[in-house]
């Protein structure tokens, strides 16, 4: 599904405000900027609370590309005894672990963990 949205030739400023222009560039379609490998790539939705110390949150959408390979530290999708959850992937001294605050799980002792993909980007409301 292509989705298309007018996308405005002029930047947003962050700071003062600026004089608005009604100037629209061209469309723009989400997918050629949020996806990068489409028959590897997915979404899924967040539930619970456990991630929101890396901005991930409760409802939030999550696009996730299974053809990467996680990097210390990179948020992935993982199938934990049946279960699929949102965990930071972790190295340290030779070991991977997933964790989401306290918790660990280290992915050697752990046969039935597997990463099911990265996260690229985090969909979220801001009200």
């Amino acid at each position: 599904m292509k989705l298309k949205l007018p996308f405005y030739i002029h930047k947003v400023g962050a700071g003062f405000p600026s004089p608005a222009t009604d100037y629209i560039e061209d469309d723009i379609d989400l997918n050629s900027h949020l996806i990068k490998n489409a028959p590897a790539t997915f979404v899924i939705r967040v539930q619970g609370k456990s991630m929101h110390n890396v901005g991930i949150y409760d409802g939030d959408l999550l696009v996730v590309d299974r053809s990467i390979n996680p990097k210390n530290l990179s948020t992935i999708i993982a199938n934990v005894n049946e279960e699929l959850v949102v965990k930071t992937f972790l190295k340290e001294k030779n070991r991977n672990y997933l964790t989401s605050g306290s918790n660990k799980i280290e992915l050697s002792e752990n046969p039935n963990v597997i990463i099911w993909g990265v996260v690229t980007y985090v969909i979220h409301k801001l009200y």
